[in-house]
């Protein structure tokens, strides 16, 4: 009798034939879709609370110099969009 395949091992193995068969535009496009299912079915609270949720995660895990950082990228990109 063959030894049964654990679901992580099922998953990683299904995960890597999916990305030998598809390409950047497939992951694109499943993208897209799963973000207009996921509008269409929350409200703008759904969205205050995640971004709430994603703040709070950053700030534990990130220094002033963190934020100085891509606060400066920031500035950059937006000063290059004026131009």
């Amino acid at each position: 009798m063959a030894d049964k395949m654990s679901r992580e091992e099922a998953g990683r193995k299904g995960g890597e034939t999916t990305a030998k068969n598809h390409d950047k535009e497939f992951y694109q496009e499943i993208g897209e879709k799963g973000g207009e299912t996921t509008a269409k079915n929350h409200d703008k609270e759904f969205y205050q609370e995640i971004g709430e949720k994603g703040g709070e995660a950053t700030s534990k895990n990130h220094d002033k110099e963190f934020y100085q950082e891509i606060g400066e990228k920031g500035g950059e990109a937006r000063s290059k969009n004026r131009d």
